[in-house]
């Protein structure tokens, strides 16, 4: 399947799967309230973590494992169920871990942590990271796309108040278990059942653990922070942050959806020695994201201040100065994202991956630490920021001599300073008219429209400026 259909089924399965929540979040706000979520977020970061580890580094490196082999049908036999035997017995003992952890350590919420514990099983069923490694994008988006639109839909039918918190995890951990669940009948039609031994399986431990550090090192800017906000301030500020996370969370969808379907095909043309086919994706990958993140970062930004109270209700009022320091990060995950899954883990060069991501961790926990206790989600906003920056800064600088990242910025630059003109023009609508849902119509308007006309002219000069360079024929 082509690499463009492959991008729209996932960008059409990640939108989707960050949209349907925003559907039931203004209800929720509404019935739940800014407490309620704070718990539902508290508890799902603490067990995101339990999660985490018993999946280890499965999904980056089963995926470029899966394409790496995934032309002869014995080794991805043998591949698959020795990386999936590991991320078994993985799962069998964090879940072990994680009965005692609440058993004996959790007094407030037992029963919500004890629920989120269906969540926690769905991690030894999850072998989306084998679909994504053959490319089959259309099988795990159809099958998942179903269990997702349900769950919104059993939201909305049982959650009635603030006392229906435990249905509402109920609903949300089991749709993520049935999502697991879906894909298991479609695995027999590309292998076939294969005994591995404990030495085989041992094998996948090392590089795993390898690409494990990163996905820690990650959460700590996007879990971990929620847990230091709960534990240094208040679970209202959680619910604060965490609504306006899963806004910035929407356009990123894209940059997820790209990142999965390019790290299969890299890894598969690496191994094929097909490396200057590989460096025109990358080429290409850099200039349509900076021209989607760009738009999206600073329409974002723009809108945020009426799009917050209007969504989320006036209380919530709070989450558009969030979602606006937050905005940039979708530039910085953007670059980033194509320069980690489109070169360095499909060329095994994990080393700078994890060292970027650590100094992103360590960033966050000095800044969180710093500004929480006097700012609450707005410290939190900033360092998450703060470490996006820096992951993308250290990664650019480390590829510089293996990738023409000059000519990568000297293209894509134009990009962001178009997108500050509409964010100008967005904010002065913003400005006139007020708090109202006619507002943000017209601020999508006006600002899409600027910035659509102001590429096409940039991109209609390039092609132009490109056309008299070329030898005239006699």
């Amino acid at each position: 399947m082509s690499v463009k259909k492959n991008f729209l089924y996932n960008a059409f399965y990640q939108i989707l799967i960050m949209i349907l929540p925003l559907l039931t979040a203004p209800y929720l706000a509404r019935t739940v309230g800014a407490e309620g979520l704070g718990t539902y977020a508290y508890t799902f970061s603490i067990a995101n973590y339990f999660v985490l580890i018993a999946m280890l580094g499965v999904n980056n490196y089963g995926n470029r494992s899966i394409a790496m082999v995934r032309s002869d049908k014995s080794r991805l036999s043998k591949t698959f169920w020795e990386i999936y035997t590991l991320q078994l017995v993985m799962s069998v003992i964090i879940a072990v871990v994680y009965i005692i952890y609440v058993m004996l350590f959790v007094k407030n919420g037992r029963l919500i942590f004890l629920l989120q514990f269906i969540y926690l099983l769905s991690a030894a069923l999850d072998i989306n990271w084998f679909f994504f490694g053959l490319e089959q994008f259309k099988i795990t988006v159809t099958r998942n796309t179903v269990v997702k639109v349900l769950t919104v839909i059993s939201v909305f039918l049982f959650v009635k108040n603030d006392a229906d918190l435990w249905k509402y995890t109920l609903i949300m951990a089991s749709g993520i278990l049935f999502s697991q669940c879906a894909l298991w009948p479609f695995v027999h039609r590309y292998v076939s059942f294969v005994r591995v031994s404990l030495k085989r399986v041992l094998v996948h431990l090392k590089p795993n653990l390898v690409l494990f550090v990163p996905v820690i090192a990650i959460s700590i800017y996007k879990i971990l922070d929620k847990i230091m906000l709960g534990k240094i301030s208040t679970i209202a500020q959680v619910g604060f942050f965490d609504n306006a996370d899963k806004i910035i969370n929407v356009p990123l969808s894209l940059v997820t959806a790209l990142g999965t379907v390019m790290l299969p095909r890299m890894s598969n043309l690496i191994s094929q020695g097909m490396e200057e086919q590989g460096y025109r994706y990358i080429r290409n990958s850099i200039y349509f994201i900076m021209f989607l993140s760009s738009a999206m970062a600073f329409g974002l930004a723009g809108i945020a201040p009426e799009f917050a109270p209007v969504f989320f209700g006036r209380s919530f009022a709070i989450c558009g100065l969030l979602i606006a320091i937050m905005a940039p990060t979708i530039i910085f995950i953007s670059w980033a994202n194509v320069i980690r899954m489109q070169y360095l883990i499909p060329n095994k060069k994990d080393k700078i991956y994890v060292i970027s991501v650590l100094l992103g961790a360590i960033i966050n926990i000095i800044v969180n630490i710093l500004l929480i206790p006097r700012m609450g989600a707005v410290g939190t906003a900033i360092g998450t920021l703060c470490a996006e920056a820096s992951v993308m800064i250290y990664q650019t600088v480390m590829v510089r001599k293996e990738l023409p990242i000059g000519k990568y910025v000297q293209y894509s630059a134009s990009f962001p300073i178009f997108g500050i003109a509409m964010y100008y023009v967005v904010r002065t609508i913003g400005n006139h008219m007020g708090i109202h849902i006619m507002t943000i119509v017209m601020q999508v308007i006006a600002g899409g429209t600027i910035y659509l006309v102001l590429c096409a002219a940039y991109i209609w000069s390039i092609m132009a400026k490109r056309k008299r360079s070329m030898p005239k024929r006699k």
